[in-house]
């Protein structure tokens, strides 16, 4: 059974490192800083529609401003991206990435943190699409970038390292991804603590290595600590909620716990459907996991239903 996405909302993390890393000192109140905060906070509570054009507003306040060359837009250029990375619309956020890398490496002087942040964020999204060959040497670059700077254990390691992991579980290379998922979790617990919502992501990517390797146990405590912590932080309708759902059904299904299996994957359709909408490549993952559910207990109506739903998301969003 497929699992949902590793690590797709690991540029929650990347968006919030951006933001903190760019704190302005040429005009903390002006109208793009309040919008850049505003975006934040919608963000952060998983309420990407809303932050996006707020988004748009300050990036083109900064171009208007600076120019669209200069280095005070890069960061709002990564930051638009990731929210359209979230929303599934991959080809602009690629080509926003790109745009924000170019101009952080062109600069004097340029900072080695944002670039390895730019570099992060570019790498997860060929993860996204399944261009792992693209993925990984990108990524292994954010992380060398990282460790250079701030040593093997920093927290801003984690997400890099978390992508790379996800990339090697695309290519069921589950050996290769436990230790870094691993890796990261100490890293955050140790920083952080242990309910520190940030590691969810970890919680998760570890869990569905489990699952491929059979470790059904250490995949279930992992995937309910996911969950109460994440509603803890930020309540039970965000999509991280919704992908620690679904990735909870995946594994009572390969346990043949099928009641179980059902209520959890509508649960998580029901959830990224208020936060992401009905047309989101993530949604379309859980759909195709419900269906293989039904088809499986005969119920073939029911799973054609929902196998042309996911279809109809991902002719209108691209590959995922």
């Amino acid at each position: 059974m497929k699992a949902l996405k590793a690590s797709i909302c690991v540029a929650v993390t990347a968006l919030a490192l951006s933001l903190s890393l760019g704190a302005t000192s040429y005009a903390e109140e002006d109208e793009a800083s309040i919008l850049s905060q505003q975006m934040k906070e919608l963000y952060g509570a998983g309420k990407y529609r809303e932050a996006l054009p707020l988004a748009q507003k300050s990036l083109a306040l900064r171009e208007k401003e600076f120019g669209p060359d200069d280095p005070k837009v890069a960061m709002p250029l990564n930051d638009l991206g990731t929210i359209h990375y979230n929303l599934g619309q991959y080809a602009v956020a690629e080509q926003l990435y790109k745009r924000s890398l170019a101009i952080r490496e062109k600069a004097p002087g340029p900072d080695q943190a944002e670039i390895a942040t730019g570099l992060n964020n570019l790498g997860d999204l060929y993860r996204a699409e399944g261009r792992y060959a693209e993925a990984e040497p990108i990524l292994k670059r954010s992380i060398a970038i990282r460790e250079k700077a701030v040593g093997p254990n920093d927290p801003s390691i984690v997400m890099a390292l978390s992508n790379l992991g996800a990339v090697y579980s695309g290519q069921r290379r589950y050996d290769q991804a436990e230790p870094l998922y691993k890796r990261g979790l100490a890293i955050l617990e140790k920083a952080n603590g242990p309910d520190d919502p940030e590691a969810t992501i970890l919680m998760n990517n570890l869990a569905d290595a489990y699952i491929n390797l059979r470790r059904y146990a250490d995949a279930e405590r992992l995937l309910k600590r996911s969950i109460v912590v994440t509603e803890k932080a930020y309540g039970p309708e965000h999509p991280d909620v919704a992908q620690a759902l679904n990735n909870l059904a995946a594994l009572y299904s390969r346990q043949g716990r099928r009641a179980d299996a059902e209520r959890l994957y509508k649960q998580a359709v029901t959830t990224f459907e208020k936060t992401l909408g009905p047309n989101h490549p993530d949604l379309a993952d859980v759909l195709d996991n419900l269906a293989h559910l039904y088809k499986d207990q005969g119920r073939y109506a029911d799973a054609q239903q929902l196998f042309k739903r996911s279809m109809a998301i991902r002719g209108k969003t691209g590959p995922a």
